[in-house]
């Protein structure tokens, strides 16, 4: 047995012109016909939603308004506040009502962190106190040390004949 099912939506517009108006006005269209159709055998949940969006985009609506519409179907009155939850949760979302506990949390995590940071500075200190071998260069501009480095390899490229032609 096969099962075949097709789902449409279709939207049907005319525009009848009043007294001293003309089809002429750019703003316009006289006439509109969309009909979107898709085969509805196995779509789920979330591609009817999509199918959807592109028919009220089709329509006119704006995408801020689609979105504000999908989600005033989970976040209203008539929900119960668990089944909020959960889709906070799917989506990484916070609930109002949980901000001052988040905010809290971030102030503990803080106040942690200040705390290994200050016993990190005073066990260990900043930054190390001696730079080795790197501490003569220390007092050089980067100018100075593209100088001395151009007369290194002037000094000691291999094309320059270190005994000077003896030999």
């Amino acid at each position: 047995m096969t099962y075949n099912a097709e789902v449409q939506f279709k939207f049907d517009a005319t525009w009848t012109p009043t007294y001293g108006s003309s089809f002429s006005d750019d703003d316009f269209i006289p006439e509109e016909h969309c009909l979107i159709t898709a085969p509805a055998a196995d779509l789920n949940c979330k591609q009817y939603f999509k199918l959807f969006e592109k028919f009220m985009l089709c329509v006119g609506m704006c995408p801020k308004s689609i979105r504000s519409g999908a989600m005033s179907l989970v976040f209203n009155d008539m929900v119960l506040e668990e089944e909020q939850r959960k889709v906070c949760d799917e989506y990484d979302l916070t609930m109002n009502e949980d901000l001052e506990k988040k905010y809290q949390d971030f102030k503990e995590r803080d106040a942690q962190w200040a705390k290994i940071n200050a016993k990190y500075e005073k066990n260990f200190g900043s930054e190390p106190k001696d730079l080795g071998r790197f501490q003569a260069f220390a007092k050089y501009t980067d100018n100075d040390l593209k100088k001395m480095r151009t007369m290194y390899d002037i000094l000691y490229s291999e094309d320059t004949d270190s005994a000077d032609g003896v030999a």
